[in-house]
């Protein structure tokens, strides 16, 4: 994917047939996989999600993909194929497992990247960052570099919350290719941890979005520390630098010169700021980690985590202040506060919901698993390296730090993921790179990963059955923004409702189930949303769709009758009127 995962010579520029055979092999897995994921029908239906909708032919081709890397990895005695196959068969595996929405539907996947795009938009037309409107506008980083490239491109936004999981995928991959060029030497392992690492990746945190905007920085920022600015040799001088002169002195020929180093301190010292501006997370997680790399001796510029401290501080007490004023960091801190919002708060559900959870759980800790096993049997040969290690355990440092709506888990396995799937390499690909593996082992690696493949898309796209839209819902969704004056209200029964990407700043959106705290009897929520949408000035509109009825009882939040009950009562109400109707969705409007 980079240079760094192999040097070219001139036997690298001949194509074997092998090669040959390998790179159609992609093609024909990708063709597979397109036709087969062009026939589902919307909506899913299935609590299992998209896995239960794809046909045969999708599997087929998974397989094949599988079966052309590993015989391409396997190569000869002098290496796996030659890198355009290998790079050829990396972005096929993005667009099979990333780009699998984008062939069923041209519609972005989830609530947040519409509510993203509006962001930008709204950032696009104010002359003054207002931090009063939301937590999304203490860290506007990530939207105004999107309204920037919206506004200088001129990309149609849909399009890019469509593609931007394979996009942000790519940009991830070419960062962990640098950075595992610091780690291993080994070719087949650098780019079996690119492989391991997409069939790891059911987080799902890939989409438009600050998340992934922050993991790409902070995988070039590592990068940086691990390569040119790593301390050579790995001595604890504390937080001052682990002297540049006498490193200059004992640099060998293969090493980058000091000016190269300043640049990479330079960008580094650049990028930090960036992350802080752009997401609530992610700097904290580069802070632990740099600071952790630095006690164990391992990075050059000894203060670089006193001064993403710094940043980081200065951001929360400046720009973040207005946010942080009602809500205090460590207020939902604490080891079972975070296990039950983790954990507990999202083991229930429909039989089919919970068994994607926990297929999600077994994927993680089988990878895990594997990464243990690798780091002894590495130990055990007295090549481990520590870095590899702090590096994926460190994440988990923040994990009873904050609830973060649940998702604090989702987020540390992503971020120790491109490091469990070195570690993991170590079992699925024993050797120093000088050793060919058996035809054997390679059928074995086809089946493990295949297995992976599978569970991959099962965790990642398990939710399809309410947070895949069809061109109804959004054409509903449309319908009531446009109805509703200026000022008004817009309430959905439930999220995830594709809204707020045109009109963020205009109207008062709020959801039923917030509003009656996920109580949706008509009793009890029937006369809350009534009150509260009779009481706003031009009224409100209420939308009830498909999904977010799928929403509720797929989690189970509420059943499918009590939903409708709810629909059936506040549409008998005084001043209630149906607006706008179609397959999968209504509009009521309540007049004040």
């Amino acid at each position: 994917m980079t240079s760094t995962l192999d040097t070219p010579s001139r036997m690298d520029l001949r194509w074997k047939p092998r090669d040959l055979w390998c790179a159609l092999a992609g093609a024909g897995s990708l063709a597979l996989v397109v036709w087969a994921a062009s026939t589902v029908a919307l909506p899913v239906t299935s609590d299992l999600g998209l896995v239960a909708a794809l046909p045969f032919p999708f599997w087929a081709g998974v397989l094949i993909l599988n079966a052309a890397f590993f015989v391409a990895l396997r190569g000869d005695t002098e290496g796996p194929a030659s890198r355009p196959v290998m790079i050829w068969l990396v972005a096929v595996l993005v667009l099979v497992l990333f780009g699998t929405a984008a062939f069923v539907t041209d519609v972005p996947r989830g609530e947040v990247a519409f509510r993203h795009l509006g962001i930008a938009n709204a950032l696009s037309g104010m002359q003054q960052i207002d931090p009063n409107i939301d937590a999304y506008f203490n860290w506007p980083g990530f939207f105004a570099l999107l309204a920037t490239v919206l506004g200088a491109t001129g990309l149609d936004p849909v399009t890019l919350a469509l593609w931007a999981p394979v996009l942000n995928v790519s940009l991830w991959l070419v960062a962990i290719a640098v950075l595992t060029g610091y780690l291993t030497r080994d070719p087949r392992r650098r780019w079996l941890v690119l492989w391991l690492f997409c069939l790891g990746n059911w987080q799902d945190q890939d989409y438009l979005s600050p998340q992934a905007f922050g993991f790409f920085l902070y995988l070039v920022v590592l990068a940086m520390v691990l390569g040119p600015l790593a301390a050579k040799p790995a001595t604890f001088h504390g937080f001052r630098p682990a002297g540049l002169g006498q490193w200059w002195r004992e640099r060998t020929p293969a090493e980058p010169r000091t000016g190269f180093r300043l640049a990479a301190l330079v960008v580094t010292l650049l990028l930090i700021p960036v992350i802080t501006a752009s997401h609530q997370l992610t700097p904290f997680m580069l802070l632990v980690v740099i600071t952790v790399l630095t006690l164990s001796g391992r990075v050059w510029p000894g203060r670089l985590p006193l001064i993403a401290g710094l940043v980081l501080v200065l951001w929360l007490l400046y720009p973040a202040s207005t946010y942080l004023a009602g809500h205090p960091l460590l207020e939902n801190a604490g080891l079972q506060i975070a296990a039950e919002a983790n954990v507990v708060d999202r083991v229930n559900g429909t039989a089919g919901h919970l068994l994607v959870v926990q297929l999600r759980v077994g994927l993680t800790v089988l990878l895990w698993a594997l990464a243990a096993l690798g780091a002894v049997l590495e130990w055990r040969k007295r090549r481990l390296d520590l870095r590899i290690v702090l590096l994926a355990a460190t994440p988990l440092l923040l994990f009873p730090a904050q609830a973060y709506g649940g998702e604090m888990l989702i987020r540390v396995s992503l971020f120790a993921l491109p490091f469990v799937a070195l570690l993991a390499s170590s079992v699925l690909l024993p050797g120093d790179g000088s050793v060919r593996p058996s035809a054997r082992a390679v059928g074995a690696l086809v089946l493990t990963c295949f297995l992976l493949a599978v569970l991959t898309v099962t965790g990642r796209f398990g939710n399809a059955q309410y947070d895949v839209f069809t061109r109804s819902e959004i054409d509903a969704v449309a319908a009531a923004e446009q109805l509703a004056p200026p000022g008004s209200s817009v309430i959905s029964a439930a999220h995830p409702t594709p809204w707020r990407s045109q009109s963020y700043l205009e109207h008062r959106y709020r959801t039923m189930d917030d509003l009656c705290r996920e109580d949706l009897s008509p009793q009890t929520c029937g006369p809350i949303v009534y009150n509260y949408a009779r009481h706003n000035p031009g009224g409100a509109h209420l939308i009830f769709m498909r999904s977010t009825e799928a929403s509720v009882v797929l989690q189970g939040d509420n059943s499918p009758g009590e939903f409708t009950e709810l629909e059936e009562w506040i549409s008998m109400q005084n001043g209630v009127q149906l607006a706008f109707s179609n397959t999968d969705a209504r509009v009521y409007r309540v007049a004040p």
